[in-house]
């Protein structure tokens, strides 16, 4: 081959790729694909959105969780505390009133005149229960047991109040006395209702708005006022608080009745009314031996003598009951006092009930003032 031969064969050239510009200029560089990154990025937004609402629910359920909880704990709390508060002032108007009054009258031969005084102060705690209840706060849940609780202390703040008004009356004599003591007797049945009210109305609905609300382990508290249904007797309430025996029953008989308070003796001390102090040892036999005298005209039967003891806010009572006294003739009866009475200084009464009749009653009872000593 000669040399022409080999000049006339075309020349190859390879050319070599050039390098790419790091830069963002404007060459002919490829630039490197977008859009799969923009779908990545798209997905994880909406990965995080729904992460993010997944949170925000589940915090919105545990407030709603929260908010029913606390609503359902406050309600239920309401509920105990409104049966709380009826059950004490129910048992304030059972013991600190009814207990109380019927206490009262039942010694009524020996309060006098100071009998309608002292009904009146009862009266007034059993308006200070009723005042009470009308500030509870009641859950909507028991407004109709509220509405027969008032109910309940409303009568019987109102039977106190008719049967303190006619005592004076009652302790009298002839017709109006019978007459009083046959109202109170019949005033007795607001003690009475406000047992069945209570009973039959407010206790069941204050059960049934706890078992409706799922609240257990409460104790509905019960009442009773009215102490014995004997006092819906005229008879009876004649007997219990000194009145004539002849205001319930027919006119006594003629000439004059009664009896009038001679002497009382603990063993050999005799005791001298007030304001001589005694002195008597303080021992569980302690007795008194009371004596007294028929002054009327005609013998008298069933004749009650009752003994009291107060200190320190309370009283020890002791009665017996004489079958009969003579006219015009004394009589005798030991009274056992049957505990142990308090050491230090107190008054003790000591009253004979009056009788069928009987007009002049001052000389029934008298006070000593007794310091028992160890």
């Amino acid at each position: 081959m000669s040399f022409f031969d080999e000049s006339d064969e075309p020349t190859r050239v390879t050319r070599q790729p050039r390098p790419r510009r790091s830069g963002g200029g404007g060459g002919g560089g490829q630039r490197p694909p977008r859009e799969p990154v923009r779908r990545a990025d798209r997905q994880t937004v909406r990965v995080r959105q729904a992460v993010g609402l997944g949170v925000a629910l589940l915090l919105i359920i545990v407030v709603v969780l929260g908010v029913k909880g606390c609503v359902s704990s406050q309600k239920e709390n309401s509920l105990k505390n409104y049966n709380r508060d009826v059950t004490s002032v129910i048992t304030s108007s059972d013991r600190d009133v009814g207990q109380a009054f019927f206490r009262l009258l039942g010694n009524g031969s020996q309060q006098g005149q100071d009998l309608q005084v002292q009904v009146n102060q009862l009266r007034l705690a059993a308006d200070e229960d009723a005042r009470r209840a009308r500030n509870f706060d009641v859950p909507s849940d028991m407004k109709a047991a509220q509405d027969k609780l008032l109910l309940t202390l409303d009568f019987r703040a109102e039977g106190l109040r008719k049967i303190a008004a006619d005592l004076p009356t009652a302790l009298g004599r002839g017709q109006p006395a019978r007459n009083a003591v046959s109202r109170i007797a019949g005033n007795m049945q607001y003690f009475l209702s406000s047992d069945v009210v209570y009973k039959a109305r407010v206790a069941p609905l204050i059960k049934q708005a706890l078992d409706d609300a799922g609240v257990t382990g409460q104790r509905i508290a019960d009442s009773q006022f009215m102490a014995n249904i004997a006092w819906l007797s005229p008879a009876f309430v004649a007997s219990q608080i000194g009145a004539s025996a002849g205001a319930a029953n027919q006119p006594p008989a003629p000439g004059l009745h009664g009896h009038g308070l001679t002497s009382v003796a603990v063993g050999d001390n005799t005791l001298q009314p007030s304001p001589v102090v005694n002195r008597v040892p303080a021992t569980g036999r302690v007795t008194f031996h009371v004596t007294f005298q028929n002054q009327g005209d005609n013998d008298e039967n069933d004749v009650r003598v009752t003994v009291s003891v107060r200190a320190g806010g309370k009283t020890i009572t002791a009665r017996k009951t004489v079958a009969q006294t003579k006219a015009g003739e004394a009589a005798e009866v030991d009274i056992p006092l049957g505990q142990t009475p308090p050491v230090g200084t107190s008054t003790v009464a000591v009253a004979v009930a009056a009788v069928r009749g009987e007009q002049k009653t001052d000389n029934n009872r008298q006070n000593y003032t007794v310091i028992f000593t160890r």
